[in-house]
């Protein structure tokens, strides 16, 4: 049976992406995704290399090594499924950005569908489905 620890452990996994894209340590995101696909924009990324690479090739970074950005994930909805040892989540995304130049903004909007599972009483992702619904300005954000 699932347990606030449980409920607590899956929260924190979906805390730590949002901790870790933002200090623009994206060895650290990879490392989420050691066992887990990543999917978005039509494209599935798989592992910790993948992810890692995919992130180094897409957001820019700036002086301070973070892409000066601040995300909030808030809506989370968790479901476990004791038998499987799985847990499905989905939550809300709003990205903030702000530079010397650029006044703070919210530059996309969106929602994740995650499942995890969990091994020897460990959770950790399996897959991160990312639908941004509402997009600003992402030029100081993203390469194109």
């Amino acid at each position: 049976m699932s347990t606030a620890a449980d409920t607590t452990a899956v929260t924190n996994l979906i805390a730590k992406y949002a901790e870790l894209v933002d200090a623009g340590d994206f060895g650290g995101v990879g490392a989420l995704f050691a066992h887990a696909a990543f999917i978005g924009s039509g494209t599935t990324i798989r592992g910790r290399e993948g992810v890692e690479e995919m992130l180094r090739s897409t957001v820019i970074r700036y002086e301070d090594g973070t892409p000066r950005t601040h995300h909030v994930t808030t809506n989370i909805a968790i479901e476990f499924d004791d038998e499987a040892n799985s847990a499905t989540a989905r939550s809300y995304f709003t990205v903030f950005q702000a530079l010397p130049d650029l006044p703070l903004q919210p530059v996309a909007a969106g929602r994740y569908h995650d499942r995890f599972e969990r091994i020897e009483g460990q959770w950790r992702f399996v897959e991160r489905r990312v639908r941004i619904h509402l997009v600003g300005d992402l030029s100081h954000h993203l390469r194109t």
